[in-house]
C-alpha cells in the first residue's frame, strides 16, 4: 500500500479542501439529529445508511456515464477490499456507541476524536506519505483545541467509575483505530474508484449490519411518526449522502493525514449547533478552543 502521495505540508488542492471541509461540516450536524432521532443507536445508523443509498447508487450509475482516466466501474471481485471499508466503518461507530455505557460522552468524544494521530502514522507506515515536524505540530495543537471544546462542556455526564471507565476509555480509543483505519482504506479505493462508487458498495454491507445490531440488542428499529422519519432522512441525506460521500472525495485529492486533521471541524461544528439548538452554552475557553481546532486545521492547509 505504498506509493507517491501529495505531502502534507504543501499547500492542499483547494476545491479538495473545501470539499473535504464542507463533509466535515456536514458531519457535524449528526449528533444534533442522533439526539432527537426516535429509534436506537445502531438503527439510528442503519436507516441514515438506507436512506442514502438510492441516492448514491442512482447517481453512480449517471456518473459514470462519463469515462474518466485511472478510475473504474467496480466489480464483484473488488467487493472484498470494498466490504472491509464498509466494516471498518461500522467498527467505528459501533464501538464508539459501546464505549458511551461505561465511561463519560465527554472523555469518549475527545478520545473518539484522536483518529487523526492514528491515521497519521498508518499514512506514514502504509501510504509512503512524508510527515513533518510542522505538521505534527498542527495536529497537537488542533487536538489541543477538541480536548478543550470537548472536556470542559457540562453536558452529558457518565456514571461509570474505575475500572468500567477505564473500559470505556480503551473502546473510545480502539473507535478513532477504526475509524482511521477506514480512512486509510477509503484514500486506498480512491487510487481505483470515485467517492460515490465507494460509498454506494460499503453501504451494501453497513447498512444491514447496522440494521441487524439494533434487532439483536433490542433496541427500537421501527419509526412511529412522520418526524422520526424525517429526522432519518436528514441525517441520510446530510451526514451520510452528503458528509461521507465529500469526504470520500476529496481525499482521492488530499493526503490521508491531513485529511485526518481536516475532520476535527466536526466537533466544533456540532458544538455549535448544539449552542444554538439546545441552549448548550459554551464557555470563552471552550470558544478559544474551538478557534484554536480552526488554527491548527488552518496553518496545516498551508505551505511550509
Amino acid at each position: 500500500m505504498t506509493g507517491s502521495t501529495p505531502q502534507p505540508t504543501s499547500a492542499p488542492d483547494r476545491l479538495a479542501l473545501l470539499t473535504l471541509l464542507a463533509g466535515a461540516a456536514c458531519i457535524g450536524f449528526a449528533p444534533i439529529l442522533v439526539r432527537y432521532s426516535h429509534v436506537g443507536p445502531s438503527a439510528t445508523a442503519g436507516f441514515r445508511v438506507l436512506f442514502a443509498l438510492p441516492v448514491l447508487w442512482a447517481w453512480m450509475w449517471w456518473d459514470h456515464r462519463v469515462p474518466r482516466p485511472m478510475v473504474r466501474r467496480a466489480r464483484w471481485s473488488d467487493f472484498p477490499l470494498l466490504a472491509l471499508a464498509g466494516l471498518l466503518f461500522v467498527g467505528d461507530l459501533a464501538i464508539w456507541h459501546w464505549s458511551l455505557q461505561f465511561t463519560t460522552v465527554a472523555k469518549s468524544t475527545l478520545l473518539a476524536n484522536f483518529a487523526p494521530l492514528f491515521a497519521t502514522l498508518g499514512a506514514w507506515l502504509l501510504l509512503g506519505e512524508r510527515v513533518t515536524a510542522r505538521f505534527c505540530f498542527c495536529l497537537v495543537l488542533a487536538l489541543a483545541g477538541v480536548a478543550m471544546l470537548v472536556l470542559l462542556r457540562s453536558s452529558g455526564t457518565g456514571t461509570a467509575t474505575h475500572p468500567e471507565a477505564l473500559r470505556g476509555d480503551l473502546l473510545a480509543i480502539l473507535a478513532a483505530v477504526f475509524y482511521a483505519a477506514y480512512l486509510l482504506m477509503v484514500k486506498r479505493l480512491r487510487r481505483s474508484f470515485t467517492g460515490l462508487t465507494i460509498m454506494a458498495w460499503t453501504g451494501l454491507v453497513s447498512c444491514p449490519v447496522f440494521l441487524l445490531a439494533g434487532i439483536t440488542l433490542g433496541e427500537s428499529v421501527w419509526p412511529q411518526t412522520a418526524l422520526a422519519w424525517g429526522i432519518l432522512l436528514l441525517l441520510g441525506w446530510i451526514s451520510h449522502l452528503g458528509g461521507q460521500t465529500l469526504i470520500a472525495t476529496a481525499m482521492g485529492r488530499l493526503p490521508a493525514s491531513f485529511s485526518s486533521i481536516g475532520l476535527l471541524l466536526q466537533p466544533v461544528i456540532a458544538a455549535v449547533l448544539a449552542w444554538f439548538l439546545f441552549a448548550e452554552h459554551l464557555s470563552p475557553l471552550q470558544i478559544l478552543g474551538g478557534l484554536i481546532v480552526l488554527a491548527g486545521i488552518g496553518l496545516a492547509s498551508q505551505k511550509a
